[in-house]
């Protein structure tokens, strides 16, 4: 037999035996004989490099080094889920549902919801691609090489598959292997790691994939995305993943009713402590498709899904001190300084008071024993005080009536919780959290720029605003503390290459109170440049869609503020991008200006999403919902008979896909 023949025999058979140890969980031989094939076929391929695959099982061991993990735009947008916390929660969320799809038959797919980190993995020809954190949900960093010494994930595909395909799972680190990793650094005398799912995270950004391959992680696969899947249903879904060869969890159930997805709830509720991975609540997801095409998505996230949150873990411990912290629209938050105590899988040592209202509605003071919980298991909250254990000589706690940082006398609206500092351009955590904001992701993603270089830019006199960063220089940054000529050069690259981000970006980036990512990119949309923002009347901007009273106030305030417009005019200079550049598309007409679109149903010979794309490069806006503002529903096959209702109530004109095209043609 030839020595290729002979190395892909192997390659196949290891690659089942992988399969079968990490996803099967049924091992057919011992691990001493799978490591023996395994250097078989190592020294194999080091004697004959021509038959070299960057998908052999020999690859799996690592060794990529990777010193910058490269940003990637998603191919489909990773959702965050909407949380629930009761049944109440759930039935309203169904009651939700069932306007939309008019009252029709509905079947849940029930999960657990395993706490790790979010990955999206894309498959070509039936050979894995790349791998993608969630990041910001929009762009994440491409971790290929740590997640492909990932024995559970396929680095080939078996049967039939789609040409290309994203697949989103969970890296976790079960709770034998993380008892191990830190047993291991116990006996060392280093410090353990605080809790699994941190530790899942963090290894994905690790630089040497070969200290990956030594962790014990796993991925749980849950949803598949992309074109022409010929799936019908989540359920479906989780089948042909398995089939696939991906490690799909066995726990999803098909619940036939919401009382159904109740049985599964309060079942997990008592039984999760069994399972060897973390897990802190329960997924529910309408299984058909159509239907959640029907319900689509909100601006953050799917109208078919929610997850149900298991009750908080609970612990007391004692509160030593308040401190204030000042954000950077000068909002204070008063942080409760605790007693170190072991809660949901970390060591917790502060906690948000949030206001001043919930630290007198729960009489909180210092030297109180307090009740301490995560809110929805992610940040640390008071939720109660034992006054049995109070102190007899105890004093309410008087909260603050200047600012911790400059001393400027607080203020607090009428109608709002928090008190804020005024001092806008004079209070350095202000000024710092503002450029902080600015750098950030979601914003103007600069590179070799984080919090801790914005404080140390800002107290060494080099920055004072956003503006100023674009004025630096590698000789001002050299002499600062841990700056290298590397990283000072990266720095200004970075500033440098930030003025390629997108208007939308930028405006969203300013940091106008109340302005997110949604209402930037409409007013971007809009008015399409700064200009012409800036100039905006309170009743122009109140008329935008979806653009209210207080985000139009806060707009106008902006621009009213002299320092502001000053550092918009150098930023102009310096080229930032403050107008909208739109694509050239030759195709596009105005043809269905003025006129408001919603899209339901199943098309013949477009997807939904090229049909809608098809309305806006035609000059038309596409509506979630059908009011009286709808001009027309482009309607195909099994459309939800509630929009079929509503339409005929409002008297909208219903076309079909023939139609639609004769519109534009």
């Amino acid at each position: 037999m030839e020595f290729g023949q002979t190395i892909q025999l192997l390659r196949e058979e290891l690659n089942q035996h992988n399969h079968n140890y990490y996803v099967l969980d049924t091992p057919t031989i011992s691990d001493f004989e799978f490591d023996q094939k395994l250097k078989q076929l190592q020294d194999l391929e080091k004697q004959h490099p021509e038959f070299y695959d960057d998908d052999s099982p020999t690859q799996r061991v690592g060794g990529t080094i990777t010193k910058n993990f490269n940003t990637v735009v998603h191919d489909y947008r990773m959702y965050s889920l909407d949380n629930s916390y009761s049944k109440e929660d759930l039935i309203d969320w169904e009651n939700r549902i069932q306007k939309v799809l008019g009252n029709v038959p509905l079947k849940y797919t029930c999960e657990l919801k395993y706490d790790g980190a979010s990955i999206s993995i894309t498959y070509e020809n039936g050979k894995l691609k790349r791998a993608v954190t969630r990041g910001d949900g929009f762009q994440g960093d491409d971790v290929t090489s740590n997640i492909k010494t990932i024995k559970s994930i396929p680095l080939k595909l078996n049967g039939e598959y789609p040409t290309r395909f994203d697949i989103r799972g969970e890296i976790i680190l079960p709770y034998e292997g993380f008892a191990k990793m830190n047993q291991e650094l116990i006996e060392i005398g280093e410090t353990p790691y605080s809790n699994p799912r941190n530790t899942a995270s963090g290894s994905l950004k690790l630089q040497d994939s070969s200290e990956v391959a030594k962790r014990p992680l796993e991925c749980l696969l849950y949803f598949i995305v992309g074109n022409n899947l010929n799936i019908k249903s989540q359920l479906e879904g989780l089948e042909t993943a398995r089939n696939w060869g991906f490690k799909v969890p066995k726990e999803a159930k098909l619940a036939n009713s919401i009382e159904e997805v109740f049985e599964y709830i309060d079942y997990w509720d008592t039984h999760r402590h069994d399972l060897p991975y973390e897990t802190d609540g329960v997924v529910i997801k309408v299984n058909d498709f159509h239907q959640q095409d029907e319900l689509g998505y909100t601006a953050k996230s799917p109208r078919w899904a929610m997850a149900y949150k298991f009750k908080a873990e609970q612990v007391s411990t004692v509160l030593n001190s308040i401190s204030y912290q000042v954000g950077r629209t000068g909002s204070i938050t008063p942080v409760a300084n605790l007693q170190p105590v072991q809660l949901a899988g970390t060591i917790v040592k502060r906690a948000s008071l949030h206001n001043a209202d919930q630290i007198e509605k729960l009489d909180i003071r210092v030297g109180d024993t307090v009740f301490v919980e995560k809110g929805g298991e992610i940040i640390p909250k008071i939720i109660a005080v034992d006054i049995t254990n109070r102190k007899q000589d105890s004093q309410p706690t008087k909260y603050i009536i200047h600012c911790p940082e400059c001393n400027s006398e607080l203020i607090r609206t009428e109608g709002e919780a928090n008190h804020y500092c005024p001092n806008f351009y004079g209070c350095p955590p202000q000024i710092i959290g503002r450029i902080h904001h600015f750098i950030s992701r979601k914003a103007m993603d600069i590179e070799g720029l984080g919090g801790e270089t914005v404080a140390l830019l800002y107290n060494n006199g080099l920055v004072q605003n956003y503006a100023d960063l674009y004025e630096l220089t590698v000789e001002q940054i050299l002499p600062l503390e841990r700056m290298a000529q590397k990283s000072a050069e990266n720095l200004v690259i970075g500033v440098h290459k930030s003025k390629e981000v997108s208007f939308e970006r930028v405006l969203f980036a300013l940091g106008i109170r109340y302005v997110g990512e949604t209402v930037a990119k409409k007013l971007a949309k809009h008015y399409k440049t700064i200009d012409a923002l800036q100039s905006a009347s309170l009743m122009d901007l109140i008329l935008v869609d979806e653009i209210g009273e207080k985000i139009a106030q806060s707009v106008i305030g902006f621009f009213e503020n002299q320092e502001n417009v000053k550092i918009i005019i150098r930023l102009k200079e310096y080229g930032v991008q403050l107008e909208l550049i739109e694509k050239f598309n030759p195709n596009a007409t105005d043809k269905l200006f003025g006129k408001t679109f919603v899209v339901s149903g199943v098309f013949e010979k477009f997807s939904r999403d090229d049909l809608k794309k098809a309305i806006e490069d035609n000059g038309g806006k596409v509506g979630s919902s059908i009011s009286a503002k709808t001009d027309f529903v482009l309607a195909g096959d099994n459309m939800g008979p509630a929009k079929l209702e509503k339409a005929n109530q409002l008297k909208v004109s219903i076309i079909s896909e023939t139609d639609f095209l004769g519109m534009i043609s």
